[in-house]
């Protein structure tokens, strides 16, 4: 959700050097991409005085803050850097010589207590507001452009974009079945969401929405997912009809770098995901998403450019969401609430737009 910012950064200073400072694991993200001339890394557990004094020896004269945490605008305040713009946060202010105010349009993500659920689903429906609950421009991807914007850049919104390197080139084919492959779509299942399980669609959903597309497709299936997600798609897998379980289904979860990661994503022709990580890479490689939202909000954080119709981003009319948990405290009626029916129907629109 970046990448429109550090574009338009790009954009207003052609000529300027621009560093991005990002964790080793994230790396993979941003390779060649138009944005950036480097990419530093910050191996895990970097201590603060590690990563100050790596950005010392570099001598920048700018830096763009775009975490809200107080280490990130530590971290360049002792490395000297002159120019530091960031948001205004608690215990930061002080670090930053340009500390911008919230914008009026933004909306914090307040986590809500068991009493305020248990307020909310209490009253009557008629007693609940109606209509259009967020500004237009809540979006984070707005967040980031304000903060370029304060250098001159434009705040005009564009896509994500991210680039991976052709599917054929990354070897992943070895993990296919010797006859696969020969379908004529490409589906990604994407089952987990490291966050917690507020944020996943029910796995026995995944799977009939899978038995469903095969009986009407002419597809085959990608599982993907980190190393924690290994058993999780191992349960996915093993709920598909034996058709499909037999040569029309590979699971890549726990087998791909980042980068082979972004390949596989960008061949299938749509994904199947809840709101996660691979989400947002999917729908910045041009790959359309369908998202089951539950406990967080697609009107804050969805994939891709806000109104970009070739995501489906579905959601449950539930009182509770987006409460913005980790685990449900009552009966899971958000995303419960999200039939199989309706993400077929989705997936299908996706593949076959009007």
């Amino acid at each position: 959700m970046t990448t429109p910012a550090l574009l338009r950064l790009r954009e207003a200073c052609p000529a300027a050097h621009i560093t991005l400072l990002t964790p080793a694991k994230l790396a993979g993200l941003w390779a060649s991409h138009p944005a950036v001339d480097d990419v530093m890394t910050i191996p895990a557990r970097s201590s603060v005085l590690t990563v100050s004094r790596r950005l010392r020896e570099r001598q920048f004269t700018h830096a763009l803050v775009l975490p809200n945490s107080p280490r990130s605008a530590l971290e360049v305040f002792l490395a000297g850097v002159p120019e530091r713009l960031g948001y205004a946060r608690p215990w930061r202010n002080w670090l930053l010589t340009q500390a911008l105010p919230a914008r009026a349009e933004a909306v914090p993500m307040h986590k809500r207590t068991v009493a305020e659920i248990q307020q909310l689903i209490a009253q009557p429906a008629t007693a609940l507001p109606t209509g259009p609950y967020l500004p237009a421009r809540a979006h984070q991807i707005h967040e980031y452009l304000h903060l370029v914007a304060a250098w001159g850049a434009s705040p005009r919104p564009l896509s994500p974009t991210l680039s991976a390197v052709p599917f054929a080139d990354t070897g992943l084919a070895r993990h296919f079945p010797p006859d696969s492959q020969r379908a004529s779509c490409l589906i990604g299942l994407n089952p987990g969401a490291e966050y917690g399980p507020a944020k996943r669609w029910p796995i026995e959903s995944f799977a009939a929405t899978a038995n469903e597309l095969y009986r009407q497709l002419d597809c085959e299936f990608l599982i993907f997912g980190g190393l924690g997600d290994v058993a999780l798609a191992e349960n996915l897998r093993a709920r598909l009809t034996a058709p499909l379980a037999h040569g029309h289904v590979t699971s890549l979860a726990g087998k791909t770098r980042l980068g082979e990661l972004m390949s596989a994503l960008k061949h299938c022709q749509v994904l199947l995901t809840n709101d996660t990580g691979p989400m947002h890479v999917a729908a910045a490689l041009g790959t359309p998403v369908v998202v089951p939202f539950g406990s967080t909000s697609p009107e804050l954080t969805g994939p891709g450019l806000p109104g970009d119709r070739r995501h489906r981003l579905l959601k449950s009319a539930v009182p509770c969401a987006p409460c913005f948990l980790r685990q449900c405290p009552i009966d899971f009626r958000c995303l419960n609430g999200i039939s199989v029916q309706s993400v077929t129907a989705a997936v299908l629109a996706s593949l076959h737009p009007a």
